[in-house]
């Protein structure tokens, strides 16, 4: 694994302890903040003895955010995410979570960022261990998908379903390099080299955040969506997507869940690059996260875009670390 990271032009940095601070509590009771139950790993050294259910993993890197034209700072998310999420209480005493550090972009070179980043995700994968991924921008589910790939190859079951909560499809066209808005377009370009037919469901999307070029190329790549105004917490509405779900969900082996914090009303998260009044508010996304997690299908996860240079009073780290915290709770273990 080491060669391998090696060869490439991006930068790792394993698990440090210097971001996780928090509060102290009685040392005679249990730990009870993440900050005390974190494991810090090295991806370099992880070997079949290393018992880890939960890994984190960040992508700190806003290369392609700057290359779509977006406001870079996205590098430093998952610094501020560990940040709040070290002060958390925890409640999943029966699982074992480690920090496997960062994977940077060296010299501009998104590329190799990106490889390096699938290379991790396919060890994780191969070492039974699920995978949470703190971005950095949205163009890492692009590599996240390829590592996914990767580690399944020989498996009998591979088949992997795609659930994106965003404001955008991310399905342009790469013209000239990718960024952060081709991620899927480019999953769906490696998928028709084997014949394949990509399994993508959009939650949140923003007829103003995309062309009608994007909403054509969904059409004709088959790929379901739901618009914001159907994104409520309502009871009604939240059974409505869910059952709109279904198919993809008994079609596919495992499902990637990818959260873009854009689809996000601005209200919960400002800290975004492409900030939003009309996304979706948090309660809705928590609400089908429990239903996605609770089918024992999800094998990895990614939240993205979180840029702290534009946050407002943290509210965006905070959210991304809840995220993160209610996942790690409501995970599932799933047989591979």
């Amino acid at each position: 694994m080491k060669t391998k990271l090696s060869t490439l032009n991006a930068e790792y940095l394993p698990g440090q302890k210097q971001y996780w601070t928090g509060r102290d509590s009685n040392p005679n009771i249990e730990n009870q903040y993440w900050h005390q139950e974190i494991k810090l790993l090295d991806i370099n050294n992880l070997n079949n003895q290393s018992i880890i259910d939960i890994g984190i993993i960040g992508y700190a890197c806003d290369e392609g955010v700057r290359r779509n034209l977006g406001r870079p700072g996205a590098a430093k998310g998952p610094r501020a995410v560990r940040d709040r999420l070290a002060k958390l209480p925890i409640h999943f005493n029966t699982k074992r979570v480690a920090d496997f550090g960062d994977v940077s972009c060296v010299e501009q070179d998104l590329e190799s960022c990106i490889e390096a980043f699938s290379i991790i995700i396919s060890e994780l994968i191969a070492q039974k261990i699920f995978p949470i991924a703190i971005g950095g921008g949205h163009d890492m589910a692009f590599g996240h998908f390829m590592g996914l790939r990767k580690a399944l190859k020989n498996a009998s079951k591979k088949s992997i379903g795609i659930i994106n909560f965003d404001a955008h499809f991310d399905l342009r066209p790469i013209e000239k390099l990718s960024n952060s808005g081709t991620p899927f377009n480019q999953i769906i370009a490696e998928l028709e080299k084997t014949g394949e037919k990509i399994d993508y469901f959009a939650i949140g999307i923003q007829q103003q955040s995309n062309t009608k070029r994007l909403f054509d190329i969904a059409k004709t790549h088959q790929i379901k969506y739901a618009i914001n105004y159907e994104c409520e917490p309502s009871v009604e509405k939240i059974k409505h997507l869910q059952e709109q779900l279904k198919p993809l969900i008994s079609n596919t082996d495992y499902l990637y869940i990818t959260i873009d914090l854009d689809g996000f009303s601005s209200a919960y998260a400002p800290g975004v690059s492409a900030p939003s009044p009309l996304g979706f508010n948090p309660f809705f996304v928590f609400k089908m996260l429990d239903f996605l997690l609770d089918t024992k299908k999800v094998i990895s996860c990614d939240i993205a875009e979180l840029n702290p240079k534009i946050d407002r009073d943290k509210n965006t780290a905070i959210l991304a670390a809840r995220l993160v915290d209610f996942i790690t709770m409501k995970h599932h273990k799933i047989v591979m």
